[in-house]
């Protein structure tokens, strides 16, 4: 008997790329720029926010886009600042993919944005399978999580642009190894840009902010 296989995970992925092409395609005709910010739960995701709304927000509007299985907590934390903000509900979904990205754009509106963010669900597995049409993917590693993670998570550092070492204020508490972090984040992404930080104190966020700004302007200029 004669039958077909159908590779349903394959059709999934590749009508998500074509969703997030769209998706990439219409922030630049607007002329955002779009960061998608993963990292594991407690990583520090919206303290990262708020240390780049403080250091952007004076010269570009933000948008933020706050995904999760349920609750406002995060969105209420970042209204506080006067940032133009919208909760994402995934109904239980472990990643956000580029549909519901483009209906949360839809939902916030892109008008006037010179970068929005999208904190994606906590999950080091399921986001890094699923493209949103960002322009950046920045991702957060946390002091507490161990320098082995790019070993047991290697596609999320594979890619990902943007590697955010957080929490760099508690190494001394932890058995953290920077180098043995930096060095098994390249041997998997040689083109990594790493920067160690601290959404607690700020340190290190004006490196970040800095290379927001470089990107925000190429995009600008595209106008």
């Amino acid at each position: 008997m004669d039958y077909q296989i159908f590779e349903t995970k394959e059709r999934l992925l590749a009508d998500n790329a074509a969703a997030a092409a769209q998706t990439r395609a219409r922030t630049r005709q607007s002329g955002a720029l779009l960061v998608n910010l993963m990292g594991s739960p407690g990583a520090g995701k919206t303290s990262t926010l708020l240390q780049l709304i403080r250091l952007l927000g004076d010269k570009y509007t933000v948008g933020v886009m706050e995904a999760d299985v349920d609750s406002d907590v995060d969105a209420k934390t970042i209204a506080h600042t006067g940032t133009r903000v919208i909760q994402l509900h995934t109904a239980g979904l472990c990643h956000m993919d580029a549909d519901m990205t483009a209906r949360g754009l839809d939902a916030m509106g892109i008008e006037g944005l010179d970068i929005i963010f999208l904190e994606n669900i906590g999950n080091l597995v399921c986001p890094a399978e699923f493209e949103v049409g960002a322009d950046i993917r920045m991702m957060l590693l946390s002091v507490p999580e161990g320098d082995d993670k790019p070993l047991k998570y290697p596609l999320m550092f594979t890619v990902s642009d943007v590697l955010l070492i957080n929490k760099i204020d508690t190494v001394p508490i932890f058995d953290f190894d920077l180098d043995k972090a930096r060095a098994r984040v390249k041997a998997l992404n040689e083109s990594m840009e790493i920067f160690p930080v601290s959404a607690k104190t700020g340190e290190g966020f004006a490196a970040v902010a800095a290379l927001l700004r470089e990107k925000i302007e190429q995009r600008r200029a595209l106008r």
